[in-house]
């Protein structure tokens, strides 16, 4: 009896040891299991709202208001070269001479023949006198005084003729001298002296020089047809605008090797037509040059401000992400969920861009830690002021 009680004690005692040791082992493997993490923390900021005026912005390049080619009238034998290749030049500076000796003669010629021919013209005109006096005393025949009334008509002729020859004789003398026809920087010589010069108003005339306008200076760029239309309802609204066809809107260039707009100029033309090839349409400004740094051919870019400054809504570049070609920002609702916004962007101003279309002034944007953020994930927002006041004190202490 005292036995089995003995046994049934040591089976009790086994039963809750084993009961113990899994409820130790079970409480041991909940202490081991990880618990999830917190929500990442992140800052969120209202967009800015400020002034903005639109900036477009366009590559295009130079080209001269005026450029001609230096070419010959006559033809001859080079004598001389009057200026410096690369020098500016003014409008009638001598550039180069022609050997003037052969259009001389021809001048002399012209001119004596000239005065041959008012000689002969004189002798007719005696010669009609003398007939109109015997013509009353029937001393000649009609046919005599008709004969000699058109002797004086081809000697004037021949004048007429005599002067014309000796003014185109002229004219090529003058021809020898080619003069600057407009003000500008002058290239290298294209022809040595010595060397036979082609003139005349054909195709295969020697070109000696070209001559670039500097001052003003013409920038050709293109602008897209959604551009183009957008200009044209912009200067729609200004009655002055010829109906939106006149684009006179205020520009700015910067070259290559600088990081402002700080030159400034004029728009003030766009073409009639748009090339259907590109879907483009031709445009100039045109800038003011008087250091001549500006040399037609060189690239630069030019921005555009089509309107006034208007209200607009900017956020950070640094927080706009990018999803194959479209761009958004993440935002923080209620509940501290994220959720993407896609939007439209504008210009860059210093280092906030201008978001154009998809946010409203009240959207909370991550403007930092957006790396940690998956979309439909619970945050720890943090408004950006107070972020920046944390990070003031932990640098402080």
């Amino acid at each position: 009896m005292l036995a089995g009680t003995i046994g049934r004690v040591l089976v009790a005692f086994t039963v809750l040891g084993s009961l113990v040791a899994a409820c130790s082992d079970d409480h041991s493997q909940a202490q081991t299991q990880p618990s999830p993490p917190p929500p990442p923390q992140v800052t969120v900021a209202k967009p800015a709202k400020k002034l903005v005026a639109q900036h477009d912005e366009y590559v295009g390049r130079f080209t001269a208001v005026d450029f001609v080619e230096v070419r010959a009238r006559v033809s001859g034998y080079l004598d001389a070269v009057h200026f410096e290749d690369g020098q500016v030049v003014k409008k009638g500076d001598l550039l180069f001479t022609i050997d003037p000796r052969t259009f001389e003669a021809v001048l002399d010629q012209s001119r004596a023949s000239l005065a041959q021919a008012e000689a002969n013209l004189a002798f007719a005109k005696a010669n009609l006198q003398r007939a109109q006096k015997l013509i009353e005393g029937t001393t000649i025949t009609r046919q005599l005084l008709d004969e000699r009334i058109q002797a004086e008509k081809v000697a004037e002729a021949t004048i007429a003729a005599r002067k014309a020859a000796v003014r185109q004789a002229e004219l090529d003398l003058e021809f020898t001298k080619l003069r600057a026809p407009v003000t500008g920087r002058i290239g290298d010589r294209r022809v040595a002296p010595g060397n036979l010069v082609s003139g005349g108003t054909g195709g295969n005339t020697t070109l000696l020089a070209t001559i670039a306008s500097i001052d003003p200076i013409r920038f050709e760029f293109t602008l897209d047809e959604a551009s183009y239309l957008r200009y044209l309802r912009y200067a729609g609204a200004d009655p002055a605008s010829n109906g939106g066809r006149d684009l006179k809107f205020s520009v700015k260039l910067k070259l290559i090797d600088e990081t402002e707009f700080t030159r400034e100029g004029t728009m003030n033309f766009i073409d009639n037509v748009v090339d259907r090839s590109t879907g483009t349409i031709r445009a100039r400004a045109q800038f003011p040059n008087p250091d001549g740094k500006l040399t037609p051919g060189l690239f630069a870019r030019i921005q555009l401000t089509p309107r006034a400054p208007a209200e607009a809504l900017l956020v950070p570049d640094s927080a706009i992400g990018t999803e194959q070609v479209r761009k958004f920002v993440m935002t923080v609702d209620d509940q501290n969920v994220a959720q993407p916004k896609f939007v439209k962007l504008g210009a860059l101003v210093n280092d906030m861009r201008v978001i154009t279309e998809g946010l409203s002034p009240e959207d909370r944007i991550i403007t930092n830690g957006l790396m940690r953020v998956r979309p439909g994930s619970k945050v720890t927002p943090q408004e950006a002021s107070q972020a920046s006041a944390s990070q003031h004190d932990a640098t402080v202490n």
